[in-house]
């Protein structure tokens, strides 16, 4: 088989397009693949064959032949087109716009799944910005492919993309376990943006929304999901909770320590540990404690409290034993519980379609923390556009690759 023929094969070029030569440069490492345009050209738009404007030479990066780069060289037809005007022809082995055949990129977005940007950069020798154009791309495809989905469930979570409080908004689909979109900060006019574009019966299929307690995300879900039910994920009410017993640890820390006592010191995270996870230790010194540092231990009591009304079945009992852990908060004369309770008290409806429905942000959570690991394994990102991108290649679901292989290969 001649080498024109072998590489009109792995290409899967066909008649108008035609390999006329192949170019080997062994000093330079490299093949060229010389590919010609012949016959009538069609507009890539409409289909319909029209008279020759002009060519354009381009080259595109192949798979290496034998640890050679290998090239695909070429003039590409401009065609003029009634409907749409000039119009670059379109090319068998490549999407518009890229630079790379449809099987390097594969390649690429394989990589990408496995590596950082700098890994992939470094052992393919392209540029940080020709990596990016190859995820991008991918992505873009990817949304464009993405059925209209309808999920029942959804979750609204913040997650840092800079240090100084920049945050993006996750919105997650809890059964689906996939990332909807990423929207840029966690404000307002940024969730409405994101609810008021897309269409009402998707809105309306909304039936549960979990969050924290975000009053922007509030206020969305009761503006654009009208039949969905609020859920205050239990795990950030186990956060405010927590807070409020490390509040009276460290402001009873603070008295002992006028006194020379040093009972208190390094047990910050004994407060906070589940009892079920401590080690016999941990429970036994925990137990100590409780008897000697009173208001630490009484605050530490009710947020434990806490953690087993979410076991409630019935609304009317969930609703009865809340209010009473409510009431109980509040007469502590511990003022960070007293502030705790106040929350509970303002947010009672959502905590109870939580305990109810069952529903909680885990999987947005779990999202967040495989979002860090990205974040992390990038050495973070300074483009917004560049991190969303990153999120919804890895977390979003998406038909990332350009064309079925079998259309770039030997058929």
């Amino acid at each position: 088989m001649r080498d024109r023929d072998l590489y009109a094969q792995i290409l899967g070029i066909a008649a108008p397009w035609h390999v006329t030569d192949v170019r080997l440069d062994v000093p330079a490492g490299k093949v060229e693949v010389i590919v010609e345009h012949r016959g009538d050209a069609v507009c890539p738009k409409c289909g319909k064959p029209c008279p020759g404007y002009d060519t354009r030479p381009r080259s595109w990066r192949h798979l290496d032949t034998c640890q050679l780069q290998t090239l695909l060289v070429a003039d590409v037809p401009r065609v003029e087109c009634e409907e749409h005007g000039v119009v670059q022809a379109a090319t068998p082995w490549s999407d518009p716009g890229s630079r790379f055949t449809a099987l390097f990129e594969r390649m690429v977005i394989e990589w990408l799944r496995e590596a950082n940007f700098s890994a992939v950069a470094r052992q393919l020798d392209l540029s940080w910005d020709e990596v990016d154009g190859i995820m991008s791309r991918a992505v873009a495809r990817g949304l464009a492919r993405r059925c209209e989905l309808a999920p029942r469930r959804i979750g609204l979570d913040e997650t840092s993309f800079q240090k100084r409080h920049e945050y993006v908004t996750v919105v997650t689909d809890l059964d689906g376990r996939r990332v909807l979109a990423v929207l840029d900060g966690r404000t307002k006019e940024s969730v409405d943006a994101h609810f008021s574009a897309l269409p009402a019966r998707l809105r309306e299929g909304v039936e549960v929304v979990a969050m924290d307690m975000w009053k922007p995300y509030m206020d969305a879900a009761e503006k654009w999901l009208p039949n969905a039910r609020v859920c205050f994920d239990r795990f950030h009410v186990a956060r405010h909770l927590g807070d409020a017993v490390n509040t009276v640890r460290k402001e009873e820390h603070k008295r002992l320590r006028a006194d020379g006592d040093r009972t208190l010191v390094g047990t910050k995270y004994l407060w906070l540990e589940s009892p079920a996870s401590m080690r016999p230790e941990r429970r036994s010194l925990l137990s100590q404690l409780k008897c000697i540092c009173t208001r630490t231990g009484r605050a530490w009591a009710l947020k434990e409290m806490a953690a087993k009304l979410w076991d409630y079945v019935s609304p009317g009992w969930a609703r009865r034993a809340w209010t009473a852990w409510a009431a109980l908060a509040s007469r502590s004369k511990l003022e960070p519980m007293v502030r705790a309770a106040r929350m509970v008290r303002t947010h009672l409806e959502g905590i109870l379609n939580a305990v109810v429905l069952k529903t909680t942000n885990a999987a947005a959570e779990s999202m967040n923390a495989k979002i860090q690991r990205i974040k992390a394994m990038a050495c973070g990102y300074r483009n917004r556009e560049r991190f969303r991108n990153a999120i919804l290649f890895h977390l979003g679901g998406l038909d990332l690759y350009p064309r079925p292989a079998s259309a770039h290969t030997i058929s």
